[in-house]
């Protein structure tokens, strides 16, 4: 039975056919048993995945699997979008995903929405692309249709990592002397908003794409400067260089103003492969306790948050005011 459960898997990259599981010889009582034992999971109605494999792939790879099941069983085609777009190009997000697809179709009236499918209407995407058999809006699309339709929070976390990737490729394109593909900036999504024209949202897209930084590394930092904004407190310089004894320091955020330093303080950084470079945990957490030892005689205060703090407005208001980060000029309404 595992030799079966694993062939399929390996065909349909991840997910289990209820036909397949039937050509087996297995019948509905079965498969409930193997839901029951944890040894299955459905995915959705006609689809499965391994049990394990569907525990250990977290929210983001079970939302994966669940657009690709439901585009599997579609009865027409169509160009998915918004969020099941977003999770099949690879971009973060902080909140949960939908319970439901989303789609893109220029004939549907207003949009509209089934238990699993919410179709919105807008013009056709020329650069839509196949990722996973699934047919998406492209990246940059997909990335409007995100500011547009969802909270500042979303927009500007997707944008940012974006941005911070697209840096990366132009460097690394330098460097070699190789081009890609076009690189995706804020003018480039600037013009890609003009063009897509969304009914609703254009200036929350806006807002997004402008205030969006390819320097915010993680969406942990993209959440505080998201929160410096929405709570009214000055926005710092990103990634500022210190140079002590010899070594070359970046910090998340700097408020040169006042001489001080904040850190975005997430777990990925104890974990993450390329960040603890061969070294063990309690080598990251000693090495990055010296860097903070180094760093604080160069200033007037550094603080740390994680992400529980920094995700309730009302706390992290408060720590921002206690540990003196410097509030945003006021600004003039007409």
């Amino acid at each position: 039975m595992r030799e079966i459960f694993e062939t399929c898997e390996a065909r349909y990259d991840g997910l289990i056919p209820a036909e397949a599981l039937r050509a087996s010889g297995m019948n509905s009582h079965a498969v409930d048993s193997l839901l029951k034992r944890g040894e299955l999971a459905r995915v959705r109605r006609g689809w499965y995945a391994l049990g394990p494999h569907w525990q250990k792939i977290g929210a983001d790879g079970r939302y994966r699997l669940f657009v690709r099941a439901t585009a599997a069983r579609a009865e027409r085609d169509v160009t998915y979008s918004h969020h099941s777009a977003a999770v099949l190009h690879g971009l973060p997000l902080i909140g949960p995903w939908p319970q439901a697809v989303h789609a893109v179709d220029p004939d549907t009236a207003g949009g509209s929405s089934s238990r699993l499918l919410t179709t919105h209407r807008g013009p056709v995407d020329p650069s839509a692309s196949v990722i996973d058999g699934v047919r998406v809006t492209s990246l940059s699309r997909t990335l409007i249709d995100m500011a547009a339709t969802t909270s500042f929070l979303v927009g500007v976390t997707m944008v940012d990592h974006v941005l911070h990737r697209e840096a990366a490729r132009m460097a690394a394109a330098r460097r070699s002397g190789i081009d890609g593909a076009p690189w995706i900036t804020t003018a480039t999504l600037l013009t890609e908003l003009d063009s897509a024209r969304p009914r609703y949202g254009h200036r929350a897209a806006e807002r997004a794409i402008t205030f969006a930084n390819g320097l915010s590394a993680n969406p942990g930092e993209s959440l505080g400067r998201v929160r410096f904004e929405e709570l009214g407190f000055a926005i710092p310089e990103l990634q500022v260089r210190f140079d002590v004894d010899g070594c070359t320091y970046y910090v998340d955020y700097f408020w040169r103003g006042v001489r001080k330093i904040g850190e975005f303080d997430g777990h990925i950084k104890y974990t993450r492969a390329a960040v603890m470079d061969g070294r063990d945990i309690v080598q990251v957490v000693v090495d990055e306790k010296n860097r903070e030892s180094l760093l604080r005689p160069q200033v007037n205060s550094f603080n740390r948050w994680e992400w529980k703090l920094a995700l309730s407005p009302i706390a992290f208001c408060r720590f921002l005011t206690d540990t003196g980060v410097p509030r945003a000029p006021t600004r003039r309404h007409s």
